[in-house]
């Protein structure tokens, strides 16, 4: 099981800092998220950065166990 931190409007739209999510890889984690949370937050997702472990990765990255999946929005703002 992998914990999901959302950041910004990925947080306003989970209503949650974070959540530990079953997945083998990162695409079946984010999937997993948005059917527990709705689609407001597949919406930010599909403009979100993802991280595991501090490192960007790819979807079809695994996941292991004790690994923090990082959900990162586009910043804006000056």
């Amino acid at each position: 099981m992998a914990r999901v931190r959302f950041f910004a409007q990925a947080r306003d739209a989970a209503g949650c800092r974070e959540v530990v999510v079953e997945g083998d890889t990162v695409d079946e984690v984010i999937a997993l998220a948005v059917d527990r949370f709705g689609p407001a937050l597949g919406a930010v997702l599909s403009t979100s950065t993802i991280w595991v472990n501090g490192e960007r990765v790819e979807g079809s990255s695994r996941v292991d166990p004790g690994d923090e999946i990082a959900v990162l929005p586009p910043v804006s703002g000056g």
